[in-house]
């Protein structure tokens, strides 16, 4: 059985003013992203989205700390615990709407 993770487009990125520093002494900062539901990963082509999730908008809690991960317009995917939280309609800490 393949592990089947959703993925979106990022249409925002909110700055929470929370972050922290890792060992390396680099600052992340966490960010709620807001994403339009598009499909499955590349890697599992069979599978169908639901017609009730497709292009809905949904907030992913991410940390960011290079100025690529604020980037609008790009693909973002959720993991494998996500995606089975939001195809049956439960919020988590980490992705909600």
């Amino acid at each position: 059985m393949s592990v089947r993770k959703l993925r979106g487009t990022v249409l925002s990125v909110e700055r929470t003013g929370e972050s922290r520093v890792d060992v390396d002494g680099q600052r992340w900062e966490k960010c709620i992203f807001t994403l339009r539901i598009e499909g499955f990963s590349k890697r599992t082509p069979d599978e169908r989205l639901p017609p009730e999730l497709a292009g809905r908008e949904v907030k992913l809690v991410r940390w960011c700390c290079h100025d690529w991960h604020y980037k609008t317009g790009v693909k973002k995917t959720l993991e494998p615990d996500e995606t089975e939280a939001l195809l049956e309609g439960k919020s988590t800490p980490t992705v909600y709407w």
